[in-house]
């Protein structure tokens, strides 16, 4: 179809002088009728939407006084009509359309207020298949779309929460174009969900894979093309995975203003976190992800993608505590374990190889090991696998396993062994609350506070070559512990782990009381039997031993600043020879001194890494 656009001049504040409306939900309906009746408004309307009107007192035209013709078909038909229709699609800024409609007798509207059937309602209901078709609407859905394409001329309401908006156009001398172009935006959200809903529908009830497919791929699409292009056109700028406002001086910039992604069910699951909860895992397909070691299509990197390579089905917990395992572990850049037990560390190290790294990893807390999960950041060799055996282990995580391997861990009946990409930096990370979402950039070890080189000596001594090394650990692997945060460190290991506390001097007390009540202790079927029966390690092969005093002469890292001196002071007494955290509190100075009375090094940072 040819259409002339040229020499078209807008139309900015329109009157509203003729309104059709046809509601299914008749909210606010009597007195927006009243507002647009005392304004000299001419209503035309449908079956029950007109009975009401009149009911209230308010002079109304049914739409087959308009026609011509009745409704039919059960009132399937009733505005599907070239006199409604003309009436809505003529274009106010082509003289040619004015004078068709002239001739042809046909009267223009100036809005169109219309809400569809409750298709949605219906379905909840548990109404049968014939009963929810009859629920789709067409001449509501054909009123709406008409009336939004011809918004230069037409304003269309959907909602009765713009009800006070249109009693406001008609008080004055009507709706400007920039609020026709907003309400037309509403109204194609309005028909788009409604569609969604019926082929989703129709979908889930046939069980038509394809189409859902097609759904949720159009979703995405729309999202990251149609939708970005409109609100740029609105003054927004489109980011890589979402649209982001343009920031004003003052406010946080990069945050999407609005957020939608698509999820695909890989699976669901026995139950969530307790047995009563209802759950499934999900997985985000990322295109730009390849892999030639996964032989599927290209998937995000990450947890939810893991290939299960042995052991009974993944649960809730595991995902949850697997994924930050994950993370702990690629915080590091050298050989690393970390071993994880409700989303907490019970030990992290790194090493020259794998084996000695979870030797020291382990040792930190071998109680709380019991039940934990393991990831590693590098491949698990066989002396690693050995060592994993006699301790009751959940799930171990690794990009690769070395031959061998995964032949001693398989010995492990129930053992979950799972083969996963390193989990994706950046972007974003999402937390639902009531009623809404709470969104934040993903908290990885990249901000300028995270090198030694940019932090600021403020008490002691310059820290040697091998604290420093271990003052850098503790502080990208406090990132890994539940607010307050206290690790203590020493050779490249955890020894003492404060986490979860209400205030930060319980945090440091638990931290010293860990540091030096565990360690040194087995658990698991090395705890029965010094030699496992399916060829694991010797229980002194699996744990080292360790000092009963660990804290003194170990690092410290606080993940937020120390609001007075009083938990830092127990760090002190319990010998910490050097402390690395933020600063920023208004008694820092307390703190400092404390330090410089004692001796001992104090680092800050100028970065948080709070975890709640």
């Amino acid at each position: 179809m040819s259409v002339s656009l040229d020499n078209l001049e807008p139309i900015d504040v329109r009157p509203i002088e003729r309104a059709l409306i046809s509601v299914y939900d008749k909210t606010g309906l009597e007195d927006l009728a009243r507002v647009l009746g005392e304004a000299g408004v001419e209503i035309v309307s449908t079956g029950s939407t007109a009975a009401r009107i009149a009911a209230a007192g308010v002079a109304v035209t049914p739409v087959d006084d308009v026609t011509g013709f009745p409704e039919v078909l059960e009132g399937r038909v009733k505005t599907l009509h070239p006199f409604i229709h003309s009436g809505i699609l003529a274009d106010q800024r082509k003289a040619a359309h004015r004078e068709q409609i002239a001739q042809l007798g046909i009267q223009a509207f100036d809005l169109v207020v219309c809400n569809l059937y409750p298709f949605q309602d219906t379905v909840a209901s548990g109404a049968s298949f014939d009963e929810c078709v009859e629920q789709i609407d067409i001449g509501g859905p054909s009123m709406v779309r008409a009336a939004a394409k011809n918004h230069p001329s037409v304003a269309v309401v959907t909602s009765p929460e713009r009800y006070a908006d249109v009693a406001e156009a008609v008080a004055g001398e009507g709706f400007t174009l920039e609020q026709r172009r907003v309400l037309a935006a509403e109204a194609f959200a309005h028909t788009a969900t409604y569609d969604l809903a019926i082929a989703g529908w129709f979908a889930d009830e046939l069980g038509l894979e394809d189409v859902r497919e097609t759904l949720d791929d159009a979703a995405e699409a729309h999202l990251d093309a149609s939708d970005a292009a409109f609100l740029e056109s609105l003054g927004y700028q489109a980011g890589e995975d979402c649209v982001v406002e343009v920031a004003e001086e003052g406010e946080a910039s990069g945050m999407p203003v609005f957020v939608a992604d698509a999820f695909e069910r890989v699976e669901s699951l026995r139950y969530g976190e307790n047995p009563h909860q209802g759950a499934a895992v999900y997985r985000e397909i990322d295109e730009s992800f390849e892999d030639e070691s996964f032989d599927e299509e290209a998937l995000a990197p990450g947890i939810a993608n893991a290939r299960q390579l042995h052991g009974k089905a993944m649960s809730f917990n595991n995902y949850t505590d697997g994924d930050a395992a994950l993370r702990a572990a690629y915080d590091h850049e050298r050989p690393c374990v970390a071993i994880i037990k409700h989303a907490n560390p019970c030990g992290i190290a790194v090493a020259d190889d794998v084996a000695e790294a979870h030797r020291l990893a382990h040792a930190c807390d071998p109680v709380s090991a019991f039940g934990g999960v393991i990831a590693v950041n590098r491949p698990v060799t066989v002396e690693l696998a050995r060592q994993i055996v006699p301790i009751f282990t959940e799930v171990v995580l690794a990009p690769d396993y070395e031959e061998g391997a995964l032949e001693v861990l398989s010995t492990k009946k129930n053992l979950r062994v799972l083969q996963v990409e390193p989990p994706a930096r950046g972007s974003y990370e999402f937390k639902q609350i009531s009623g809404g979402l709470l969104v934040q950039e993903r908290d990885d070890i990249d901000a300028p506070g995270d090198s030694p080189e940019n932090w600021t000596l403020a008490a002691g001594a310059p820290a040697d070559e091998a604290t420093l090394a271990d003052l850098e650990f503790a502080w990208r692997t406090v990132r890994a512990v539940r607010s307050n945060a206290i690790l203590l460190v020493k050779d490249g290991a955890s020894v003492g782990v404060g986490m979860g506390q209400v205030n930060r001097v319980d945090s440091c007390k638990l931290a010293v009381e860990r540091a030096n009540t565990l360690g040194s202790r087995s658990t698991g079927d090395a705890a029965a039997s010094n030699v496992d029966s399916a060829g694991g390690a010797r229980t002194s092969e699996v744990v080292a031993e360790a000092p009963e005093q660990r804290s003194i002469g170990a690092v410290a890292a606080s993940d937020a600043f120390f609001p007075f001196a009083d938990g830092l002071q127990v760090l002190i007494d319990a010998g910490v020879k050097a402390v690395v955290q933020p600063g920023g509190s208004v008694r820092d100075q307390e703190s400092i001194d404390a330090a410089n009375a004692a001796g001992i090094t104090m680092y800050l940072t100028g970065t948080r890494h709070f975890a709640h």
